[in-house]
């Protein structure tokens, strides 16, 4: 029998040169494969993925920068050309209740379909995948690499992987046969289609919930609420597992009202096991000039979303945070942290190791 490594092998050389397609420029520096989800609209093409709904004129981009109408086919930029290629701790993304301890082989490509002015990874996420340095890197390589590299998952992280989601669908789907997970970090801007079609061979997401308010999200990302809300639905129901986090930045999403609506909308939807991880802002981009999220703030907003009904809810971007995780029914530690690095478990099979409470996660590859 083949083992692992030996498929992959033979993956990369019967696609690793047919899963770049380039529509232009003839490097991969300037590669692009047809995209999904769009349709023509007289000479401008209207694409469908995301609820942004840009009607895009010839040789020009979306909001998102990585989707252009080219000769009146919308095609996907920077296919099989990450910017930003990385081994980390899966707890990182974050993720605390999925494989805790792995690594995570890590990538972007360019682009986003928010405009937040808080955006901490402003410069690939506000720039195209033809302003970046990029590496050529399709989708079996990813995964061949994911192998050699010691991970067992793959995180789809940085930018907004679902602007470039042909990239993540095909390596995704890779991956899954190689038993490899594959988790990403995502705003959840996608319209439902897109999201239950990708949802096959995700295994987890964090969904970064920027604020509950309309008004911010137009404020603060150039985005909207409604079609978030409908999107981490849509990934639920499908089966994919998901954590929470909300960069908490003062002055736009730090009204305790708020933060409370928020947790209950998770314990309601997602249920109560739900890891909600609130993450300190620290000034950057746009908002250079705010202060530092206050500890206290980020305190009080775990109590909130704990009163709310919510058992794990984590502070991150804190150093003297408690970063543990505690059964809720016992309250026992079942998972020890010393900032990413998790220095022991006391789960056994999907549950509490002292009183058997079962534990929502991850927990074996």
């Amino acid at each position: 029998m083949l083992n692992r490594r030996e498929i992959l092998m033979g993956m990369l050389g019967a696609t690793g040169a047919a899963a770049w397609a380039p529509c232009w420029g003839g490097t991969p520096a300037s590669a692009a494969v047809t995209a999904r989800y769009w349709e023509p609209f007289g000479d401008m093409v209207q694409c469908k993925l995301c609820p942004q709904g840009c009607t895009i004129d010839k040789d020009k981009t979306g909001i998102c920068r990585g989707r252009m109408n080219r000769n009146g086919t919308l095609v996907s930029l920077g296919y099989a050309n990450p910017c930003a290629v990385h081994v980390d701790p899966i707890e990182k993304k974050p993720f605390f209740h999925v494989l805790p301890g792995v690594k995570a082989y890590s990538l972007a490509i360019a682009g986003c379909n928010l405009r937040c002015k808080n955006c901490q990874n402003w410069t690939i996420s506000q720039s195209s995948p033809l302003e970046t340095a990029n590496e050529y890197m399709p989708p079996a390589r990813v995964v061949e690499n994911a192998v050699a590299s010691g991970c067992a998952a793959i995180a789809y992280t940085y930018s907004e992987p679902s602007v470039w989601f042909e990239f993540m669908f095909d390596t995704a789907k890779l991956a899954r046969k190689a038993g490899i997970k594959n988790v990403m970090v995502t705003s959840g801007f996608i319209h439902e289609a897109p999201a239950t079609e990708l949802a096959q061979y995700m295994d987890a997401a964090t969904i970064d919930l920027k604020s509950f308010r309309d008004e911010v999200y137009a404020r603060l990302n150039a985005g909207k609420l409604e079609p978030i809300l409908r999107a981490v639905k849509a990934y639920h129901t499908a089966g994919v597992f998901i954590e929470m986090s909300t960069l908490v930045v003062p002055q736009w999403n730090d009204k305790p009202d708020d933060l409370r609506a928020m947790a209950a909308w998770i314990r309601q939807t997602l249920g109560e096991q739900t890891p909600f991880h609130l993450l300190r802002f620290f000034p950057l981009y746009q908002l250079a000039n705010l202060y530092p999220t206050p500890t206290q703030t980020l305190l009080d907003a775990q109590k909130i979303a704990r009163d709310a009904g919510l058992k794990f809810v984590y502070v991150g971007n804190v150093a003297e945070a408690d970063a543990n995780t505690y059964c809720p029914s016992c309250g026992a530690k079942i998972i020890s942290r010393e900032g990413y690095l998790v220095t022991g478990m006391k789960i056994t099979k999907g549950a509490c190791g002292k009183c058997g409470a079962k534990i929502n996660g991850i927990w074996r590859i």
